[in-house]
């Protein structure tokens, strides 16, 4: 067990990174203090579930996924797109592979299918998650612009056509028309 334990903390401390690597697009946008990618996966968790849960998939199912698919980054950092037209970086599966490797077979097993069905994009939680990233991308990008930040449409409307589910799509819709505020008016309001 000390074996197990030895190789499941050093996982955790890995994936903690997450909580200080910022994600690097935002920084190419004028972001000076921009998201982690901890922060970015938590909310891209919490769409997928609604978005899973309004599709008619297992909400857990897709939000799991969710908290899993930028963990790569601990080893290969979040690589810009500009970037990836110069770097091939491996597959997520392979990073994967690697980071679970040494640790016990069921959490290694539980992490390893969870990167590789959303990497598939075949099921339906698979797809719910894949829309949850680029929603939360849009949103963040929406926050971003109202605090002043001027470039970051490229992002809004790139993650706006990969939407693929008709949740995704409508919630999308719905924070371009709204402030990113709007909520608290409406709860002070009694709405």
């Amino acid at each position: 067990m000390t074996d197990d334990a030895t190789g499941l903390a050093g996982l955790l401390y890995e994936f903690g990174l997450l909580k200080r690597y910022k994600r690097t697009g935002w920084l190419v946008a004028g972001v000076r203090d921009p998201e982690s990618i901890a922060e970015h996966s938590f909310r891209a968790a919490v769409i997928a579930a609604v978005i899973a849960r309004m599709e008619g998939a297992d909400p857990q199912r897709a939000a799991f996924m969710s908290l899993f698919h930028d963990t790569q980054e601990t080893r290969i950092t979040d690589i810009p797109y500009i970037g990836k037209r110069y770097l091939k970086p491996p597959s997520n599966e392979d990073v994967t592979a690697d980071q679970v490797r040494g640790i016990p077979a069921a959490v290694a097993d539980m992490v390893g299918d969870a990167v590789a069905e959303y990497e598939e994009k075949t099921s339906l939680e698979a797809v719910c998650a894949r829309d949850a990233d680029k929603l939360e991308c849009l949103i963040q990008a929406v926050e971003y612009r109202e605090q002043g930040h001027r470039n970051v449409q490229g992002w809004i409307d790139s993650s706006l056509a990969a939407l693929t589910t008709a949740t995704g799509k409508r919630l999308a819709e719905e924070a371009l028309r709204t402030g990113t505020l709007d909520w608290v008016t409406r709860v002070l309001n009694g709405d």
